[in-house]
């Protein structure tokens, strides 16, 4: 049985459907990601002809020479991270409607943290690691 996840930017003007399993989130604690978030970045992950987006409020910034963001150009969401030249999509955790019974197993560019937090106080689970 194929599992399907759902979910949503906050006013809702973007959709997306992904079939199949997702990966264990990674937090990114990257300056972009901080920019774009606010904070770090928790983010599953799916082969891109898994994930179905609906709605045209969706806008992608190329906020790097491999990589570009999506977002809600409605609500401003950030919804999404992929690389120019792969078949993959990041989705960011906290747009999944519902429980997403996954959890953070990794943090990598721990070295562009911000300094009010403490990347050691954040839950790991599994084959933590940090990079």
């Amino acid at each position: 049985m194929r599992t399907t996840t759902e979910g949503s930017c906050l006013c809702g003007a973007v959709t997306y459907e992904a079939v199949g399993a997702l990966r264990p989130v990674w937090a990114c604690h990257c300056t972009q990601c901080r920019k774009t978030s606010g904070h770090h970045v928790a983010a599953t992950q799916c082969l891109s002809r898994d994930l179905t987006i609906r709605g045209d409020a969706l806008k992608w910034f190329r906020s790097s020479e491999t990589a570009e963001r999506g977002f809600c150009g409605l609500c401003g969401s950030n919804l999404f991270w992929r690389p120019i030249s792969a078949d993959r999509v990041s989705i960011l955790a906290g747009t999944i409607n519902g429980p997403t019974g996954l959890s953070i197993i990794r943090q990598i560019h721990v070295e562009d943290a911000g300094d009010y937090y403490d990347v050691q106080c954040l839950a790991l689970t599994g084959s933590a690691k940090t990079s």
